[in-house]
C-alpha cells in the first residue's frame, strides 16, 4: 500500500459487491488513526463537497486528518464512477447495502482505529440514518448529520430533481455567508440526481419515522441558521426526535450558516463540533462500566 503523502488528499475507488465508489480520502497525519469519519454529501453534489479549499480550514479532510482521524469522503451510489454502471442510481435502501459493502470493503484493507462515524449532508444524512437502521448499523461509532429535518419547509414539486436543482436560493441563502469563490467551486461539484433518488424525494416524511425507529446509535442534527428546505420549529424538532430509538439525539443550530454549511464560512465551526460530536461517542465508550462497553452511549436532548 502506498504511504500517502503527510497532508494529502487523495482519489480513491471502493468496491461494493462489483459497484464502484469513487471518493476522497486523507490519511491521519499523526499515526494510525483514531477513527474513520466517513462523509457523505448531499443531492446533486458530489464527495469534494467535505473538501473546500477556497479558504484555509474549511476542508473537512484537512481538518480531520490533522486531528489524528483518516476521512474517507465518498461519491454516493449514482454518482462519480458508479454513474455509468447505475445511470438511474438506487433506492435508499439499495444505497445503505451498497455503502455497508463499500465500507466492509475499506475495513478490509485500512486500519479504522476505534471504528467509522458518518458525517453526512440533506440528502447523505437520509442514507446515513438508513444505514444505520440496518443490523449492521449498530457497529457504527455515531451519526453526524447537517441539511435534513423530517418536515418540509417547501412543497414537494419544488424539491431538487432530475428537471433541475430547485431554487438555487434556498441551497445557499445568503450570499455573504459564502466565501466569493465557492460559488466557483460549487459548479466542479454539481452532478445530476439520479432518477430513482428523485422519485424517492417527497416520499421522506413518510420514510423517516419507520427508519428512525431502527436507529439504535446517537445521533446530532444540525441546522443552518438560514436553512429554507426543512423545518426546525420547536414543533418539527420534537418529530424529528420522537421516533428516534438513538441513545443520544443533539439537535444543534448553526449560526451564519446557510443549507450548504460545509462550503460556507461556518464550514470550520460546524466540522469542529462534528468531531467533537464523535469525541463524546469515543469518550462514552471508554468510560462506560466494562458490563456497558458494548452498548451506545446514553445522554440527554439539547435544542436549540
Amino acid at each position: 500500500m502506498r504511504t500517502p503523502a503527510p497532508d494529502a488528499v487523495d482519489e480513491i475507488t471502493l468496491d461494493a459487491d462489483g459497484i464502484p465508489l469513487s471518493g476522497l480520502i486523507a490519511h491521519a497525519r499523526s499515526g494510525p488513526p483514531r477513527a474513520v469519519v466517513v462523509s457523505v454529501h448531499g443531492g446533486g453534489m458530489r464527495a469534494g463537497y467535505f473538501d473546500s479549499r477556497v479558504r484555509p480550514g474549511l476542508s473537512l479532510l484537512d481538518l480531520g486528518a490533522g486531528l489524528g482521524y483518516t476521512v474517507l469522503a465518498i461519491d454516493r451510489a449514482g454518482y462519480g464512477s458508479s454513474a455509468s454502471p447505475l445511470p438511474r442510481g438506487q433506492t435508499l435502501m439499495q444505497q445503505s447495502s451498497t455503502l455497508h459493502a463499500a465500507l466492509a470493503s475499506f475495513a478490509d484493507t485500512h486500519d479504522t482505529g476505534a471504528g467509522l462515524f458518518l458525517v453526512a449532508h440533506s440528502n447523505g444524512g437520509k442514507l446515513a440514518l438508513a444505514a444505520a437502521a440496518d443490523a449492521r448499523g449498530d457497529a457504527l461509532l455515531g451519526l453526524d448529520i447537517s441539511g435534513l429535518g423530517s418536515r418540509l419547509a417547501v412543497r414537494t414539486d419544488q424539491l431538487p430533481g432530475q428537471n433541475g436543482h430547485g431554487d438555487w436560493r434556498r441551497h445557499w441563502g445568503p450570499l455573504r455567508l459564502y466565501p466569493p469563490d465557492a460559488f466557483r467551486q460549487g459548479r466542479h461539484l454539481i452532478s445530476p440526481v439520479p432518477e430513482l433518488e428523485a422519485q424517492e424525494g417527497p416520499l421522506w416524511p413518510r420514510m423517516y419515522p419507520h427508519i428512525a425507529r431502527r436507529v439504535r446509535i446517537p445521533v446530532r442534527f444540525t441546522f443552518a441558521e438560514q436553512e429554507q428546505w426543512w423545518r426546525f420549529d420547536d414543533e418539527a424538532l420534537e418529530a424529528l426526535r420522537r421516533p428516534l430509538a438513538a441513545p443520544r439525539t443533539v439537535i444543534d443550530l448553526q449560526p451564519d450558516a446557510g443549507h450548504n454549511l460545509s462550503l460556507g464560512w461556518a464550514a470550520r465551526t460546524y466540522h469542529l463540533k462534528a468531531l467533537g460530536f464523535l469525541e463524546d461517542c469515543l469518550l462514552a465508550r471508554d468510560a462506560a462500566p466494562p458490563e456497558r462497553r458494548a452498548r451506545p452511549l446514553s445522554g440527554a436532548v439539547r435544542v436549540p
